[in-house]
């Protein structure tokens, strides 16, 4: 199977091994399990990495917004308003990409078999 296979699946909140099932019961609660497949989603553990690679993005991408509006010459009516349509983005952004980008690690860690770290006695 090619790596592409689990991250087209992912766009679409589908399992990563077999492209059927689905992934969340919640908006970001996955399900115990594929219900196509029975794929153990347990296996893998996305914990923070979803949300610091979103934040990070919408970090690089709207931060200048927020460093330019105050310095722009331009009516207090108009920053506002500038400033509402920025919290929107970000906000919006955060809400669509963090569920695509928790399949996609969660669909990488399955297809690569990764788990989390153990320690030895």
């Amino acid at each position: 199977m090619s790596i592409s296979v689990p991250l087209k699946a992912a766009l679409s909140g589908r399992c990563g091994v077999c492209s059927e099932g689905r992934l969340f019961e919640g908006f970001l609660k996955l399900k115990p399990n594929c219900d196509h497949c029975g794929q153990d989603f347990t296996v893998a553990d996305t914990a923070d990495g979803p949300a610091f690679f979103v934040g990070f993005f919408i970090m690089i991408v709207l931060a200048p917004f927020y460093f330019i509006l105050p310095a722009a010459e331009i009516p207090l009516a108009a920053k506002v308003m500038g400033y509402s349509v920025v919290l929107g983005a970000t906000v919006g952004l955060g809400y669509w990409l963090l569920p695509l980008a928790k399949a996609a690690l969660l669909n990488l860690q399955i297809y690569h078999g990764a788990e989390q770290a153990q320690f030895e006695d």
